[in-house]
């Protein structure tokens, strides 16, 4: 198991950054580590999801929307082929802090046979996608 971790303070309204993360039309127009989204942010659902880390290869993936709480917490599970080789549970959880502050924290819990090959890549590559996205929504929420 392999947990990657990232937070930033946004000066704006959970509301405000949960419409951030869920215009998923808009991912193309800002978004620097999931380029592309495509689907509804319900339970049960599937989305299409493109990430690509700066620097790295893009990869298409079908996740699972495991929670979907506005606008506290959207969680989704995606996979690499088959269950238990490589599977994401991909967690953005927004806390308020304050009427016009909050808390984003994006996290993922990578489980299955692959996740030690793929190791350095999660702490280098998927670690600053995650920090350079949440710079944006950051950004997007405060603009």
């Amino acid at each position: 198991m392999k947990d990657l971790h990232s937070e930033i303070e946004v000066e704006a309204p959970a509301e405000r950054v949960w419409q951030v993360l869920t215009d998923f039309a808009s991912f193309p127009q800002w978004n620097p580590f999931i380029r592309r989204a495509n689907g509804e942010p319900k339970v049960g659902e599937r989305l299409e999801v493109q990430i690509q880390p700066s620097g790295g290869r893009a990869m298409t993936f079908r996740p699972k929307v495991l929670k979907a709480e506005a606008p506290r917490e959207l969680r989704w599970l995606g996979r690499l082929f088959l269950p238990r080789l490589f599977d994401g549970e991909h967690i953005f959880t927004i806390e308020p802090i304050g009427p016009t502050r909050s808390r984003l924290v994006q996290r993922e819990i990578f489980t299955g046979l692959l996740v030690p090959l793929f190791g350095r890549s999660l702490d280098r590559d998927t670690k600053r996608g995650f920090e350079e996205m949440n710079e944006a929504v950051k950004a997007r929420a405060e603009g």
